[in-house]
């Protein structure tokens, strides 16, 4: 180090600055080495992707999902889970003691004792059906002046523990008669052979087909009540399935928001669309690409998940197609990204044009080719023509990008119908379509059905709500 100070100290100020110079060109021509270097191995990485993902079986096999990564615990206290129903031990109402009355070494009697360990059963109790007899008792006045005979007055129907005076059955047989039809979604046979088999009940099929009608005809004025509540929402979800009627074809249609639930059969026709919502309806509406709801004039939201669902369906049946797989990504860039937005009013507002104009940038050089050759290109003119209601999920957060809550509520509908075959009358769909209203709100709201549906019979005409 000595002598290099030395040498150093011994050049000029000319000669250093030209070593310093020398060195310079060394090193960057050391970079120009390595950075050739780095672009070798990325290319060849890319390569490896490529190749990974032409061999993947996912893309082979639909339906088949890569196994899951385990995800890694953060680091820190663990929090403790909450026991599962299974492993809660519950509050005994019976016990029943086990032990040795003498010892098995002797004959020694034995008494007292400590607990050692325990097991316990959960059992159901018999629970035979309650034949409840009210009995009027005439009286006659001791009073000789008088000797009048005196008759109680016939009980309201909340003291019988009933709908309405004329009821036979009480409000918790037809509220449990109607929560199997209507959540359990058991046909009628089923619910004659449980009330049988469970509570030594004998009930015919037009006993159990009348206290679904009365559970209707009571729950009338709470449908209204759904209906005016979705037609006052900011945001509303609709879909429709198919339902027959006495074997004629028709849709059963479902308007959704986060705490109601409303259905009505019609034909699959904007007309259905403008008598639930009415005409003063101006909330968002969420819908899949059906052109039955093209017509609403307020803002609209299309389901992205029955967008991507076609697209993810048009690659896999062509899959040698140029440029297909990489217009999916684009598409399904533009719309996480989309997801990924925050911030103001403003922001989002300008996120939404945004967004807006990137996706018809990714579809603008499709719009005019021929689907035989192009396969995106009809999903192309597609977007551009629902392109205003592709992206109203990016301007207000409350807006979902699905319409899958109504999807979700028409699902049960659809498994029920492929047992029954749909309803036999006018009559038997509006007490389908009532049930299936009530019941279903109530669940979306919390709220335990049957004990809801004891309320709706207990409660007064005047005062009945949901």
């Amino acid at each position: 180090m000595a002598l290099e100070r030395a040498v150093v100290g011994a050049l000029s100020h000319a000669e250093l600055v030209i070593r310093q110079s020398e060195l310079i060109d060394q090193l960057q021509a050391t970079i120009v080495q390595q950075q050739a270097v780095i672009g070798q191995l990325e290319a060849r990485v890319r390569a490896l992707e490529t190749e990974r993902e032409r061999n993947d079986p996912t893309k082979k096999m639909p339906g088949l999902k890569p196994a899951a990564t385990p995800r890694r615990r953060k680091a820190g206290p663990r929090t403790r889970r909450e026991h599962g129903f299974s492993r809660g031990r519950g509050a005994p109402t019976e016990r029943v003691e086990h032990a040795m009355e003498q010892c098995p070494h002797g004959a020694t009697l034995l008494s007292g004792g400590w607990v050692a360990w325990r097991k316990e059963v959960l059992e159901i109790p018999a629970a035979p059906v309650r034949v409840i007899e009210h009995v009027y008792l005439a009286r006659r006045c001791p009073n000789p002046t008088c000797r009048a005979r005196v008759t109680p007055p016939q009980a309201s129907a909340a003291e019988l523990g009933v709908a309405s005076e004329r009821d036979r059955l009480g409000v918790g047989l037809v509220s449990l008669i109607a929560a199997l039809r209507a959540a359990a979604r058991l046909p009628v046979n089923l619910i004659q052979w449980y009330l049988e088999a469970i509570h030594g009940l004998e009930v015919s099929v037009g006993a159990i087909v009348g206290a679904l009608q009365r559970v209707a005809e009571r729950g009338a004025g709470a449908v209204e009540a759904i209906q005016a509540a979705i037609r006052g929402s900011p945001v509303v979800q609709a879909d429709e399935t198919g339902l027959r009627e006495d074997g004629v074809n028709g849709y059963l249609w479902s308007f959704s928001t986060p705490t109601e639930r409303y259905f009505v059969r019609g034909g699959r026709n904007k007309e259905v669309v403008d008598e639930v919502l009415g005409p003063t309806f101006t909330g968002v509406l969420v819908t899949d690409f059906y052109a039955a709801s093209d017509h609403y004039d307020g803002p609209h939201q299309r389901c992205w998940a029955h967008l991507l669902r076609e697209i993810h369906a048009l690659g896999e049946r062509h899959p040698a197609a140029a440029g297909l797989r990489a217009w999916a990504d684009q598409v399904q860039a533009i719309y996480e990204r989309a997801r990924r937005v925050t911030g103001s009013d403003a922001a989002r507002r300008r996120a939404q044009r945004q967004c807006a104009a990137d996706l018809l940038a990714a579809c603008q050089p499709h719009l005019a080719a021929d689907a035989a050759t192009v396969p995106q290109a009809v999903l192309c003119r597609r977007i551009a023509r629902y392109l205003p209601e592709l992206f109203m999920f990016v301007g207000d957060p409350a807006v979902p990008t699905t319409n899958n809550a109504a999807e979700r509520s028409v699902r049960p509908v659809v498994i029920e119908r492929k047992s029954s075959g749909g309803t036999r009358s006018p009559a038997g769909t509006t007490t389908f379509t009532r049930l299936a209203t009530l019941f279903d709100t109530w669940r979306a709201r919390g709220l335990d059905p049957l004990a809801a549906c004891r309320r709706l019979l207990l409660a007064q005409p005047q005062a009945l709500s949901v």
